[in-house]
């Protein structure tokens, strides 16, 4: 080819511009004041942390709920599931009246992605996505939304009661 392009295969392309995102979307950082263990959201930085102890936390970039959608308080993860199902919740399904009653983990229009925390006895997860340009905004009905290898990660790392705080 005289343009000097190569021709990759798609599957490594896409692996190649997801890479430098991945890298930059969880790292570890100075973070005090919580036990080894806890989850903390801080919802105005679209961020959470995961604490391990000694002053350290591993940090991840989030989706966190639009205005008038967020949230604030103490929770735990009461459930841990890989390829969730989804059911639309019912103000969800107010605004989207289309949705199908359940989308099959796995599906590609399936908001849940790779892995699902769920909160306490509530509606709310923290939880990987389909949507990864949402990621560090405000976009969600009050979950938290993470890419899908940090859900993973996160998800390796935590059990069910795990404290989950989440801040402004």
């Amino acid at each position: 080819m005289r343009s000097g392009l190569r021709v990759i295969p798609l599957a490594a392309a896409l692996l190649a511009i997801a890479a430098p995102q991945a890298a930059l979307a969880r790292e570890t950082v100075p973070f005090a004041g919580y036990s080894a263990g806890t989850i903390i959201v801080k919802t105005n930085e679209r961020r959470l942390y995961y604490m391990l102890g000694d002053g350290k936390a591993v940090r991840y970039r989030v989706g966190v709920g639009r205005a008038g959608r967020t949230w604030t308080g103490t929770s735990f993860i009461s459930g841990k599931y890989i390829r969730p199902a989804w059911s639309p919740p019912a103000e969800v399904r107010r605004d989207k009246p289309s949705l199908p009653d359940v989308i099959p983990g796995g599906a590609p229009n399936n908001p849940m992605g790779a892995a699902a925390l769920l909160l306490g006895s509530t509606e709310y997860a923290i939880h990987g996505t389909n949507a990864p340009g949402s990621i560090g905004g405000f976009v969600s009905y009050g979950c938290f939304r993470m890419y899908n290898d940090d859900v993973l990660d996160l998800y390796s790392r935590v059990g069910f009661g795990t404290q989950v705080v989440v801040l402004r």
